[in-house]
């Protein structure tokens, strides 16, 4: 069923190659009309000889101008340029004529030598030069495999090594193993070729002297076997480590096998079979016999492609799984699915152009296949080198990474894209030599036009530009980070250098994007002249419709330049105080005290407050009691500022000695005494709460009162001036303090009513006054 649904691709697969053979075929057509006999000369001139032969040949010449002159534009329409399905059907008429009439020689060969009617046959000459030829045969066979025997332990020893070697590369070392076994392997085969010819010569037959019968096979016996040397590269079976195709062993052997039955069976017998037939028995005999050998072949590969259709289709899915290039992986799975198709395609071309050009057809196709197979191989082997090489994670020295921390996840980030950009560039190159190889696109001739020289040309100088740009960009970045790094030697940059080398970094990668962009499209023929110009329009268009954003920009390049803030600083801009997270040409990002993230675009600034730069103040102002002597207040902060210079967190936070400013106001309920404490920048604020805390604990221990709002109720004096007792009365208790009810009050609450309060004592200096707490 496989077979029969396979039937309409091989039709469609047999047109084409038809198609391909028209040129060739018709290419041949007056190379065999120019073998026809020479003029004869002699009768020629016997009747220009002849006054009367001489005119009657005049005349015949006008006549047959004027039947020529009549019928040229009939002529005209018949060698009009025929249409495609008509080239088409000619030709196949003419290959199923050839093949018809090559079987009706074959069978008319075949019916006289049965009926005798061919001549003579000497079966004695025959049966001594078949044992004869047989005796070379199995000599050289036996020599062949002796031969390799000897080798094998060679073979292993290098397999071994490829498989568990040091100092190279795998890739490498496969390379270098599989050169010297295919050496050795021709060396086995040309040993065996010189014993079979020793042999065949003063062994075999009449001494001295090689037969034809023995040179055919020798080298048919030359060539084939270095071509199943070639394929051994490929499907090592016993050895693993000389196979250059990633394939198991099963596989290896299963191809081998059979790649070598199809190589034996065209090569043994279109190179021996059919030349000896030709020579013993009749040319349309070795004709006949050469065309049922190509069929057979191409029968059996056909089988054999179909047969393992889906079992190298799911191998071929599976190696593209594998793979981490999408391009690879892309391609492999578009192959996994149309293999068979290809190489039907190809059985189909070999029996094509071995049906239509039998004198130039095995050796075309033997050279485009082992041309094809060498590109491909290449491709893949280099491919692979590549993947070994720089494919894998690139490892700096440990100096180096602590100079440039980020060289080395750069490079690693960069070398999967070049590795894609190569393994593109590899894949045009082998389908170019592929196609190359089958004559189906002149490579060489391509490279040697105006075209091709421009092409290849400016794909250097893009890919030379691009190198030089990223290299340039790896250093200058290299270059701002090992000044960014604290382990440089240089120690800790400052903030302001850690936000300028981040800002002029990020304008290099523009630049340098943007310049190398103009140079490429420059390089590949683009004139850049009106995108420099549109690009300026463009500029000016922005300028004038977006002021805003060229506010921001000329703003935040002036903060920048004038080191008005850092990332990290805490700063008041717009009205917004907290610390600058993040800062770039246009805006700032501060993080409030509540947590709350704002963007300030420059343009809105008018005053940047910056509480970081150099040092900072903390500025207590601490309020006593009238009644509370000032000195000793002074002398309680100054010695809460000392217990605070011992303290190990805050003292490295302290610059200079406390200042104290004095009383700066008589406040309503407090006299107000100023200090200042400098610190270093961005500690005040700590400092301060360390200080308030060490303050309230030298006051209470001083018995220093901190005053709080209250309120002085004024009952009037008399003429002497004395102040007449206020007259209180509790009009209604509903609880008392213990909470009972009804006004009892406790002997406990009796004690503490009895107590005289301090803050009820008339003042001596204002008699009558009475203070009450204000809640």
């Amino acid at each position: 069923m496989k077979s029969l649904r396979a039937l309409p691709l091989l039709l469609g697969w047999l047109l084409l190659a038809l198609l391909a053979t028209v040129a060739p075929v018709q290419a041949q057509a007056p190379q065999e009309a120019s073998g026809s006999e020479p003029p004869a000369y002699d009768t020629l001139a016997d009747l220009l000889e002849n006054d009367q032969t001489r005119q009657q040949l005049i005349e015949q010449l006008r006549g047959l101008a004027e039947e020529t002159d009549a019928a040229a534009p009939a002529a005209e329409e018949d060698t009009a340029a025929p249409s495609l399905p008509r080239q088409l059907a000619e030709l196949t008429s003419r290959i199923a004529g050839d093949i018809g009439s090559q079987f009706d020689n074959l069978i008319g060969v075949l019916t006289g030598l049965a009926s005798g009617d061919a001549g003579r046959f000497d079966i004695a000459a025959f049966t001594s030069a078949a044992i004869n030829l047989g005796l070379v045969i199995l000599a050289t066979f036996v020599l062949f495999v002796a031969f390799r025997r000897l080798v094998r332990p060679l073979f292993t020893r290098l397999s071994q090594w490829s498989l568990a070697g040091n100092g190279l590369t795998p890739v490498l070392r496969l390379v270098l193993c599989v050169a010297l076994a295919a050496a050795v392997d021709v060396l086995v085969v040309a040993l065996a070729y010189l014993g079979g010819n020793l042999i065949a010569t003063f062994a075999v037959g009449e001494t001295g002297e090689l037969s034809t019968r023995a040179s055919l096979f020798l080298n048919a016996f030359l060539v084939i076997e270095l071509i199943k040397a070639g394929v051994r590269m490929l499907f090592s079976s016993r050895y693993e480590g000389l196979r250059l195709l990633p394939i198991a062993a099963a596989e290896a052997a299963y191809w081998n096998r059979w790649i070598a039955r199809l190589v034996g069976l065209v090569g043994y017998g279109l190179m021996v079979v059919v030349p000896l037939t030709n020579f013993y028995l009749s040319p349309a005999l070795g004709q006949g016999i050469g065309t049922l050998i190509m069929l057979g072949a191409f029968l059996y590969a056909v089988t054999v492609v179909l047969k393992n259709r889906v079992r190298l289709r799911d191998n071929l899915m599976a190696l593209g799984a594998r793979t981490e290039l999408a391009a690879t992986r892309l391609s492999l799975q578009l192959f996994a699915r149309t293999w068979h198709l290809f190489a039907l395609a190809y059985f189909l071309v070999v029996l094509v152009l071995t049906l239509t050009r039998p004198a130039d057809a095995l050796p075309f196709v033997l050279f485009a296949t082992l041309k094809t197979l060498a590109a491909v191989v290449a491709g893949m082997l280099i491919s692979t080198l590549l993947t070994q090489t720089i494919g894998r994670r690139i490892r700096l020295s440990d100096e180096l990474r602590r100079k440039l921390p980020m060289l080395e996840p750069r490079l690693n980030a960069y070398v999967p894209n070049a590795l894609r950009v190569l393994r593109t560039v590899i894949l045009i190159a082998v389908i170019l030599l592929v196609l190359n190889a089958w004559s189906a696109f002149d490579l060489a001739g391509w490279y040697a036009s105006e075209t091709g020289r421009g092409l290849i040309g400016k794909l250097v100088s893009v890919a030379f530009i691009l190198v030089i740009a990223i290299a340039a960009w790896l250093g200058l970045a290299s270059l701002i980070e090992h000044k960014l790094n604290p382990e440089t030697g240089t120690g800790e940059p400052s903030a302001r250098a850690k936000t300028l080398l981040t800002l002029f970094r990020n304008a290099l990668a523009i630049a340098v994007l943007t310049i190398t962009a103009m140079i490429v499209l420059a390089e590949i023929g683009i004139n850049i002249g009106p995108l420099i110009a549109g690009a300026g329009v463009l500029g000016l268009a922005i300028g004038f419709g977006a002021q805003k954003l060229v506010q921001d920009v000329i703003t935040g390049i002036f903060i920048q330049v004038e080191n008005a803030m850092n990332t990290g600083d805490v700063v008041t801009v717009g009205g917004i105080t907290g610390v600058a997270e993040r800062l770039s040409i246009r805006s700032v990002g501060i993080r409030d005290l509540n947590g709350t993230y704002h963007i300030v675009p420059f343009s809105s600034v008018d005053t940047v407050s910056n509480y970081m730069r150099e040092f900072a103040y903390h500025v207590g102002e601490y309020g006593i009691a009238y009644r509370e002597s000032i000195d000793e207040a002074i002398i309680a902060l100054r010695e809460a500022f000392d217990e605070l210079s011992n303290d190990e967190e805050h003292r490295m936070n302290l610059v200079a000695p406390l200042e104290v400013a004095g009383v700066i106001a008589l406040a309503d309920s407090s006299v107000n005494i100023r200090v200042r404490i400098k610190t270093t920048p961005g500690t005040q604020w700590a400092v301060g709460r360390a200080y308030n805390r060490l303050v309230k604990l030298h006051f209470d221990a001083k018995g220093i009162e901190i005053p709080f709002p209250h309120t002085t109720l004024y009952f009037g004096v008399g003429k002497e001036g004395e102040a007449p007792p206020a007259n209180l009365r509790v009009m209604q208790q509903a609880f008392d303090v213990d909470g009972r009810p009804g006004g009892q009050p406790s002997s406990e609450a009796s004690s503490r009513a009895g107590e005289e309060d301090p803050r009820a004592r008339p003042n001596p200096a204002r008699k009558g006054d009475f203070d009450e707490d204000e809640d």
